[in-house]
Formats: C-alpha cells, sequence, structure tokens
C-alpha cells in the first residue's frame, strides 16, 4: 500500500513537473513572439495600469491575447511597472522588449527645426504642424510677458535649432527653451565683443546679426558683410539692405521688390531710415550673431551678391556699380 502511495505521488509530481515545464515555456512563447511588425508609436495614457495595458496591446494588433497576462504579472512582477508616455516600438520588438521599454519610461522624442533666418511667422508655422504638440495659446504681447522680456517683439529672441520634445508638451515649453538659449548666446558674445562697435546695447546687435543672417550666403562672408554695416553706420550712411524692406513690406511682398517699395517709408525700410530699424528681422545664428559683434576690419561699404553665394565687396560707388552691371546685370 506504501508503495502504490508513493508512486502516485511520484506520478503527481512528475505531472506538476511536466504542468510547470509546459507553462514556463508557454509564457516564454508569449513574451518571445515578435508583435511590432512595423515601427511605431504608441502611447499610454496617463493613469495606466499593467492591467490596463492586454486590452490596449490587443486592440493595436500588438497581442493576440490576455490569457498569460495574470501569470505573467505573477511571475514577471519586474514587467508590471509601466509609466505613461510614448514610445517608439522598435520592429520584430518581443512583448518583453515592449515591457522593458514601458517600465524603462523614455518616452519618444519628437523634434522640431527651425532653420536661421527664418522669422516668427515661420516658428509659428511649424508649431501648428507638429505632431502630438500643444499649441501655443499667447500672443505675441502675452508671450513677451510671460517670458519676461522687455521688447516689443518677439523676432530675434529664439534660437534657432533643432528642439526635442515629448508627446503632449507644450508650444511655449519649446519657444522658452529657444528664448533661454538666444539669451545666454547674446549675453556670452557680448561681453567678448570688439571695441568701439556702434552698438548700444545687446539688442543692438542682434537686430544687425538678423540683417547679416538674411544677407549672408556663406558663413565665411559673414564677417565681411558685417564690416560693411558697421562702417556705415560709424559715417551715418544709411544701411540699405533690400532684405528690411521685405520684412517692412509684410504680406504685400510676392517676392519682387519695385522701386516704390524702396521709397516707402516703413519702420524697417533702410533705404529711408537712419541706423538699424527697431526689431531684428529674423532669428539670426550664433555665427551671425558672432560676426556682428566681431566685424572684419575692412573699408567695404559695398557689396553685392555674385550668385554663387559669395559676395563682391566694393570700397566706393564707382567699383560696387561695375559690380552690380558684372554680376547683377550680365553687362
Amino acid at each position: 500500500m506504501v508503495k502504490k502511495i508513493l508512486l502516485v505521488f511520484l506520478f503527481l509530481g512528475v505531472a506538476m513537473l511536466g504542468v510547470l515545464i509546459w507553462g514556463k515555456q508557454q509564457l516564454n512563447t508569449y513574451l518571445e513572439t515578435p508583435r511590432v511588425n512595423e515601427e511605431q508609436l504608441f502611447t499610454l495614457p496617463d493613469g495606466s495600469y499593467f492591467s490596463h495595458l492586454a486590452p490596449q496591446l490587443i486592440a493595436q494588433g500588438l497581442l493576440d491575447n490576455d490569457r498569460w497576462w495574470r501569470v505573467l504579472s505573477k511571475l514577471r512582477p519586474e514587467l508590471t511597472h509601466i509609466k505613461s508616455g510614448t514610445y517608439l516600438l522598435p520592429k520584430g520588438a518581443s512583448l518583453e522588449e515592449l515591457l522593458v521599454i514601458f517600465n524603462e519610461g523614455k518616452a519618444f522624442q519628437f523634434k522640431l527645426t527651425f532653420v536661421e533666418g527664418s522669422t516668427y511667422k515661420d516658428w509659428l508655422n511649424v508649431l501648428a504642424k507638429a505632431k502630438q504638440l500643444k499649441p501655443l495659446e499667447y500672443s505675441e504681447a502675452d508671450l513677451l510677458s510671460k517670458l519676461g522680456s522687455k521688447e516689443t517683439k518677439i523676432e530675434g529672441l529664439l534660437f534657432p535649432e533643432t528642439y526635442h520634445y515629448t508627446a503632449n508638451m507644450s508650444a511655449y515649453s519649446v519657444i522658452k527653451k529657444a528664448y533661454l538659449h538666444q539669451q545666454a548666446v547674446v549675453k556670452k558674445l557680448w561681453e567678448k565683443r570688439d571695441p568701439d562697435l556702434p552698438y548700444k546695447t545687446p539688442y543692438e546687435a542682434l537686430i544687425m546679426a538678423s540683417i547679416i543672417e538674411k544677407e549672408s550666403g556663406l558663413s565665411d562672408d559673414r564677417d565681411k558683410i558685417a564690416s560693411v554695416f558697421v562702417n556705415r553706420l560709424r559715417i551715418g550712411m544709411r544701411l540699405q539692405t533690400d532684405p528690411t524692406v521685405i520684412y517692412g513690406m509684410g504680406e504685400r511682398y510676392d517676392g519682387r521688390i519695385r522701386t516704390k517699395d524702396l521709397r516707402e517709408n516703413t519702420a524697417y525700410n533702410t533705404y529711408t531710415i537712419d541706423g538699424l530699424p527697431p526689431t531684428p528681422i529674423a532669428m539670426p545664428s550664433e555665427e551671425a550673431l558672432y560676426a556682428a559683434l566681431h566685424p572684419a576690419q575692412t573699408k567695404y561699404l559695398y557689396f553685392v551678391s555674385k550668385g554663387d553665394g559669395t559676395s563682391y565687396f566694393s570700397k566706393n560707388l564707382r567699383e560696387h556699380n561695375n559690380a552690380v552691371n558684372k554680376y547683377i546685370r550680365g553687362k
């Protein structure tokens, strides 16, 4: 009788071991089977719990069923501490790899790129098209107030580069980051500026940098272009730069500047006003600001585009007119 009982227990033990081995194999298959056919974004809303996750994965075709979900939570509790956020799921990822991603909480970083010389209007268009970014809710005046700026326009105050953000961040957070970055760059470069420059404030240097940015095709020309404008300011000569005319025209600009446009007395038309315009006309790069604060030492007063991204520089009007005939009029 004892032997029979022992045999029964032995049989039950073997059977239970077999079930455990089978269960472990099934769980491993459940965890290790590739689930993601194509790279995609997946969002875990705020307040998500592990128990909520299986239905979400099933709904998006990333999981066939949840029959092993409770077993998984008992045997692999370290995978259950999921965090809300939007995640990039790599192609071929298994359920275990997905759970590791959700547990690490490294949310996907979206990015926005603002190019040098772009305007605030351009920035607003980029922000409006950005994925999963909360829209900007402030007028320009309110935005400047919230940022703590005393200026009347935000033009020029934002540093152009690539910014990263996570899902549901606000456009204001991107603007603030760009504003603080530009403030830091201006402060750093202003403190190391050349002596005897014709700028009273860092803001005036920023205005000049924005003009240089719009006028320069190649970085090698920036310091020489800066020298032309600085030389003009020093002798009281008008800057006479087309980008300021275009900025002053606003929505009326159709790709052409006519003689009447050069004569129109807008606040930005440097053909009709003395000195610098009242604000920057674009978001300048650090390189343009550096050029404004470290212009080349020249006697140039004129320059004209050669059509290849470079410019021809002249010391007098006669030489400049000859250059215009050669490079613009083809004479």
